[in-house]
């Protein structure tokens, strides 16, 4: 029997986040025989913990997350008596690629795009603890009968995307030979086979150089015409190329499935430039591959006096010439440009915050009136119900929030039905 083992590249996921509600308050009190007089001392609760995405530069793919359908944090601990507050839960580290993008799906607004060692973002804040009684304490209330029970983390479903960031990008039609190129020149092993769309997915090689030069190769799936309106793998690919800081455009120059040199190139290079400005003043030069084959000397001739502006380096796998020159070419290019990744194609992210005076909405439903607004939810959640004079500070907040103002407007009557969430209370002087 033979084993076989399939790794799969992984570049797009939705996956929801939930990060840890805070601890509850504690409602507790002094009882020493000689301190009779002792008040409230519980401790707050600790917070929620927080989930946050961090960049590994050791990993490639976000296959590791594709089985992970919900990341849940861990609850703060309680507060306690003897003013002991409550430890915060430990933040959860995810590991993602660099060039991981993070897109917030209920609004579309990218929350990071993760670039650099080490770079992390927090995607779900974890609920603040509650306060417990000793935080309520005033001079004419010293032992408050009432505590807050935790804040609830964050939830969020997000888009995990990743545009892989590589020092070369080769590019090209189906079967040119960019994957045996990436192979002769790196220790990378991707699959090969003489039909089309061998690569389906991008393949990363170490190139090092005999001075101790050394660069990140990328092999990109091949590209049709059509490619930046989507066809055939389309956008899905060109993407990546966007992170690359060289364009290696790969020519079959012995036209060895009867293409045209010429024609192959200006078919790619629209592509290129119908997909994205930026991807079509990226630095680029031309690896004439295929040379060992009988028409390729020819073709690159006329492929010259076509395109006499494009730096073009002829190279064969078979007779093993010109990679010298290719990789000597491509880490003096690399010198030049820099380690400073193009942050012009990075995504960017806005936060909005807006002034809402009424931060509550009120509507009529089969005769209840329902309440929604994150302020009061929250409120609501933090509330511990069992404690009357919690309950009574809850009622406090929402006529000070304009809540019974506004219920009076709209024509609610004193034992109206009114809901917040799942509860439903009645509407009371």
């Amino acid at each position: 029997m033979i084993s076989m083992v399939i790794c799969m590249f992984v570049d797009e996921l939705t996956i929801k986040v939930l990060a840890g509600k805070g601890g509850d308050g504690c409602t507790s009190f002094r009882r020493e025989w000689c301190v009779p007089m002792g008040g409230a001392d519980g401790g707050n609760g600790g917070a929620g913990a927080s989930i946050i995405f961090q960049v590994d530069k050791g990993l490639k793919t976000l296959i590791d997350l594709r089985y992970m359908k919900i990341i849940k944090g861990k609850k703060g601990e309680n507060g306690k008596g003897s003013n002991r507050n409550g430890k915060k839960a430990e933040d959860v580290i995810v590991k993602v690629p660099e060039g991981t993008v993070i897109t917030d799906m209920s609004n579309n607004l990218v929350i990071a795009d993760l670039v650099g060692a080490n770079s992390e973002v927090v995607v779900a804040k974890g609920g603040r603890g509650g306060r417990g009684n000793v935080a309520f304490k005033t001079e004419s209330d010293t032992a408050p009968k009432y505590s807050e029970l935790g804040e609830p983390g964050e939830e969020k479903v997000l888009k995990v995307e990743l545009k892989m960031i590589a020092d070369v990008g080769l590019i090209g039609l189906p079967s040119v030979g960019k994957s045996t190129i990436l192979a002769h020149v790196s220790a990378a092993t991707p699959k090969i086979a003489s039909y089309h769309f061998t690569t389906l997915s991008p393949n990363l090689g170490v190139v090092k150089l005999r001075d101790g030069r050394n660069f990140i190769m990328a092999d990109l799936p091949g590209l049709i015409e059509g490619a930046s309106e989507g066809v055939g793998l389309g956008h899905k690919f060109l993407r990546h190329a966007m992170r690359t800081k060289i364009i290696a455009h790969v020519i079959d120059m012995g036209a060895s499935e009867g293409g045209s040199p010429i024609l192959d190139y200006k078919v790619i290079r629209g592509e290129i430039d119908a997909y994205s400005d930026k991807l079509a003043k990226r630095k680029e030069i031309v690896i004439a591959n295929k040379m060992d084959l009988p028409n390729a000397s020819k073709n690159l001739e006329e492929f010259k006096k076509v395109y006499p502006q494009l730096q073009v380096i002829p190279v064969s796998s078979v007779t093993n010439i010109g990679f010298d020159e290719l990789m000597n070419t491509l880490a003096d290019l690399l010198d030049n440009i820099g380690d400073e990744i193009d942050t012009s194609n990075l995504e960017g992210h806005i936060t909005y915050k807006f002034e809402n005076k009424r931060p509550f909405v009120i509507t009529r439903e089969d005769d209840v009136w329902v309440i929604k607004g994150d302020e009061i939810e929250k409120l609501f959640k933090m509330t511990r119900f069992s404690e009357s004079e919690a309950v009574l500070r809850f009622a406090r907040k929402l006529k000070g929030m304009g809540v019974d103002e506004e219920l009076e407007r709209l024509g609610a009557k004193r034992g109206d039905e009114v809901q917040i969430c799942d509860y439903i209370f009645e509407f009371k002087e």
